[in-house]
């Protein structure tokens, strides 16, 4: 076993401060991926990659506190850490496994026995920190609605793809949060289109009266022979965070007990922290709890007061049970009462999602959430924790409120949310977005919407202002990725030649169009819904990087959800892809993302070799 004191030593170093760097392994001496490192609590941070390595540069002169965290395991923390200028400072960290409940204890079993139940119910098996297999504790009660991947299409029955655009991420950090647990996700919580949107891609940016600008590009399926894959990339405008309009903020907090643990509420309060951090004179914040019952516990305070904000977010504690129903209508009772004309008026929720509603029933509180989104107050939900995470519940809420959803599982996340992108987290630019993309039967025979299951949409809805559609954030980009049969080609579905309509390409010329991108959007104050549109010719390429890594992401999805439509899929491939795609990378997310495809093909890997079967 290793000794759990630290290593230390110093080499040559650039000058600049200095740099602190280690290995993060499990008392059993495993290195462990993803772990979450800082020093004095500041913003600044990284995470180990798939060697359990993490680096930290130009780290100041003096004594720190370095500090690490990762889902399952007691957090690190090294005080009094001294670091000197122009030297390197080597810290490998060592992390304690949080000891089982007894009922986990008395259900272990055999690595083999627990990869072969997980084969027949991959979500009933977790991966101890050694790597031995056991039940999940039966307290855990995770929700995820269950779908089906979208199928093939022929183009002569359904010419027409409707959709609403879905700029939430949540997807992406929790499949983070099980993988650098050790374990697969759920098929149920991968949802592809919010893997793909977890990332920022070099779009352009808007220059005409649109705010935001519209990108395609094309490349052949990695997976499938002789098919094509298709993007379309919408970025919303970029506003730097002194030029947003004032916010009317409303934190609504879950503090019952099911909060208390520390992936939780104090991780709530640490991330919310960040956002205080980042509000102006104008901005205005109150703070309602709810557990047995809700309440205000800071009313509506200006945005230069930060040490009140602070020290009410300080006081929160967890316990009691669960009235989130009565929380909701007060949180928007506050923000009614403040609402600024011009300005942002929103609803921020934290909770694990396992809130009960009270007296009323839960169509009632939907319902309450749209009513006044259409008043001009918009709900953002963000999910926190393991073990009771309320996934379905969660999603539904923001979609009905106008607003995404985004699961944090550590600070990294929370930085990400509230201080990355503030801008797409509190400004809507465009409301109900959607997107309607019209094939040539004359070059395609079948096509894909790769994820969206949930956001589909009938095609007379795209011109039905009165249909919800999805809210683009300032600076936010949405992605979509087409899998399409050439004409000519089919995979194996079809419906007979239909008799009152025209056969494949008497209606649509053989021209060089694929197709045609149509998308509609109303201003975020509502009203007549304005029309954008671009043709697509089978010559265009465009954006291959972007389209590359989507496509690697896309790729990952569905090997995740061991996808019908995955073909000749491998976590190799997905590999290829992503490093091919990496281009520029400032926030590390896509190196962060080839370290978790690593890690996946690892277990899968494992799972393969202990079975005795090929991957």
């Amino acid at each position: 076993m290793l000794s759990l004191a630290p290593l230390l030593f110093l080499l040559a170093a650039p000058p600049g401060g200095g740099t602190l760097e280690g290995t993060v392994r499990n008392q059993m001496g495993t290195p462990l991926a993803g772990v979450a490192v800082a020093v004095d609590g500041r913003l600044q941070g990284t995470r180990s990659d798939a060697r359990g390595q993490y680096r930290l540069e130009h780290v100041g002169a003096g004594r720190h506190v370095l500090r690490a965290t990762l889902a399952g395991y007691q957090a690190y923390e090294r005080r009094n850490l001294v670091v000197v200028e122009g030297a390197r400072l080597v810290e490998d960290i060592v992390l304690v496994a949080v000891a089982p409940t007894p009922q986990v204890a008395e259900q272990r079993e055999t690595k083999t026995d627990a990869l072969r139940r997980n084969l027949q119910s991959p979500s009933s098996i977790a991966a101890s920190p050694s790597g031995s297999g056991y039940f999940q504790p039966p307290h855990d009660t995770e929700d995820y609605r269950h779908f089906n991947d979208n199928r093939f299409l022929t183009v002569g029955a359904n010419p027409l793809s409707t959709f609403a655009i879905d700029v939430d991420a949540a997807s992406y950090a929790n499949v983070r949060r099980f993988l650098t647990e050790g374990r697969m996700p759920p098929a149920d919580a991968v949802r592809v289109e919010e893997l793909i949107n977890y990332f920022p891609y070099d779009y352009p940016d808007p220059t005409g009266e649109h705010p935001f600008s519209l990108t395609t590009a094309q490349m052949p399926a990695p997976w499938a022979q002789d098919h094509r894959l298709v993007l379309v990339g919408i970025q919303g405008r970029r506003i730097e965070a002194e030029r947003l309009p004032p916010s009317n903020l409303v934190f609504l907090l879950d503090v019952s007990g099911s909060m208390a643990s520390p992936d939780k509420l104090p991780l709530v309060k640490r991330a919310f922290r960040l956002l205080v951090e980042q509000l102006r004179p104008q901005d205005r914040v109150a703070i309602v709890v709810y557990a047995g019952a809700a309440g205000l516990v800071l009313p509506s305070t200006p945005g230069s007061d930060k040490a009140t904000i602070l020290a009410a977010l300080d006081r929160l504690e967890a316990g009691g049970s669960t009235a989130g129903g009565a929380g909701i209508r007060l949180a928007y009772d506050v923000a009614r009462e403040h609402r600024l004309a011009h300005g942002n008026n929103r609803v921020i929720l934290a909770t694990d999602g396992d809130f009960n509603v009270g007296a009323s029933s839960e169509g009632e509180l939907v319902r309450l959430v749209e009513d006044r989104k259409r008043e001009g107050t918009f709900l953002t939900v963000l999910g926190f924790g393991s073990g009771n995470l309320k996934d379905s519940r969660m999603e539904a809420l923001a979609d009905k409120g106008n607003g995404h959803y985004a699961y944090v599982d550590d600070i990294l996340e929370a930085r990400k949310v509230f201080v990355h992108e503030l801008g797409a987290t509190l400004l809507t630019i465009a409301r109900d977005v959607k997107v309607q993309v019209e094939f040539n039967p004359a070059q395609v025979a079948e096509y894909r919407l790769v994820g969206y299951e949930s956001r589909l949409l009938a095609p007379e809805d795209f011109n039905d202002d009165a249909k919800d559609g999805g809210e683009l954030g300032a600076g936010h980009a949405v992605t979509a990725i087409y899998e399409i049969v050439p004409a000519g080609r089919s995979t194996g579905g079809s419906v007979d030649q239909l008799r009152y309509q025209a056969r494949d390409g008497t209606r649509g010329e053989r021209n060089d169009e694929l197709l045609t991108v149509k998308l509609r959007y109303q201003a975020p104050a509502g009203g007549a819904s304005r029309l954008v549109s671009r043709t697509v010719r089978t010559g265009e390429r465009g954006a291959p990087e972007s389209l590359g890594f989507a496509a690697a992401v896309a790729e990952f999805g569905m090997l995740l959800r061991d996808s019908e439509h995955k073909g000749s899929a491998t976590w190799d491939q997905v590999l290829t892809l992503a490093r091919a795609g990496m281009g520029r990378d400032p926030g590390g997310y896509r190196g962060e993302f080839v370290r978790l495809v690593e890690l996946a093909r690892g277990m899968r890997g494992a799972d393969a070799k202990d079975l005795g079967v090929r991957e």
